[in-house]
C-alpha cells in the first residue's frame, strides 16, 4: 500500500542531508514524500547579504525537491528565525506540526535527533514527539529521528546522550541521484574533511553500509514503533 511520508527538517538542506537516499527509495515504492523546513537555514549569518541568500537558498529548495521527487508544504516552510528556535515558543512549532499532521496524515515521521548539537534541530525533535504524541484514532506508525553530519556527530560534549541508530536503509542505487541532490545546496557544503563536506557525507553512507553489509545506507534511529 502506498504510504505518505512527513519529514521535518530545521532547515532546507537537512532533508536531504538526513534522509536524500530513503526519500528516494520511498518515491520509487510510490509513496508520497512531503517535507518542511522551519527556518530559512541562513538568517543567523552576520553579512549584508542575507536577503540574497534566503533566496538563493529556497531556490536550492526547490532543486533539491525536483531531484528528489518530494513536495514542500511551502505554506508553513520558513516561519521561525535560524539558530533562535529556543526563543520560539514550542507551543508555536507544535502548532504547526499539528496542522500539517491533520491535511497530510502521515504513516511514517522522519525527524531530528534530540541530541544534536545544533538548537534547532534539537527543537524540532521535541515539537514533533509532542505533536505525535499518542492519541486515540492516530494513523501513524513509525517515528524516526536521523543524523546530520556536523550536528548529530559534534554532539558528544554536550550530551550524554547520543544518536544510536537501530534502523537502517540501503541506499546504494540512490547515491548518485542524492549527491545531485546534495550539490544543489553546494553552498552548504564545507570542504574535506568537515563531515558535511560532500565526501564526508559519502564517508558517513559507507560507514553506515560496511556497519550493515551495503554498499551505502542512512541510519536512524526509531523512537516508536506502533503496529496497527
Amino acid at each position: 500500500m502506498k504510504k505518505k511520508i512527513l519529514v521535518l527538517a530545521a532547515h532546507p538542506d537537512d532533508e536531504t542531508i538526513g534522509c536524500g537516499g530513503t526519500i528516494l527509495k520511498h518515491i520509487i515504492s510510490n509513496d508520497k514524500v512531503f517535507c518542511i523546513y522551519f527556518t530559512d537555514g541562513v538568517g543567523a549569518r552576520k553579512n549584508k547579504n542575507n536577503e540574497k541568500e534566503i533566496n538563493e537558498r529556497k531556490k536550492s529548495a526547490k532543486k533539491a525537491e525536483k531531484i528528489l521527487g518530494f513536495k514542500w508544504i511551502e505554506k508553513y516552510c520558513g516561519f521561525f528565525p535560524d539558530n533562535e528556535l529556543d526563543k520560539v515558543s514550542l507551543l508555536k512549532i507544535i502548532k504547526i506540526i499539528e496542522k500539517i499532521k491533520k491535511i497530510i496524515s502521515p504513516d511514517i515521521i522522519y525527524t531530528h535527533c534530540p541530541y544534536d548539537l545544533n538548537i534547532d534541530h534539537q527543537k524540532i525533535a521535541e515539537a514533533t514527539i509532542t505533536a505525535f504524541r499518542p492519541q486515540d484514532k492516530e494513523k501513524w506508525k513509525k517515528i524516526l529521528t536521523y543524523e546530520i553530519p556536523s550536528s548529530t556527530d559534534y554532539a558528544y560534549h554536550k550530551n550524554k546522550k547520543n544518536f544510536s541508530p537501530n534502523y537502517f536503509v540501503d541506499i546504494s542505487k540512490y547515491w548518485l541521484k542524492k549527491k545531485r541532490a546534495l550539490l544543489a545546496y553546494k553552498k552548504e557544503l564545507k570542504k574535506f574533511p568537515n563531515s558535511r563536506s560532500l565526501k564526508g557525507i559519502e564517508n558517513l553512507a559507507n560507514f553506515r553500509g560496511s556497519q550493515n553489509g551495503l554498499k551505502k545506507a542512512e541510519a536512524f534511529q526509531m523512537i516508536k514503533f506502533i503496529d496497527r
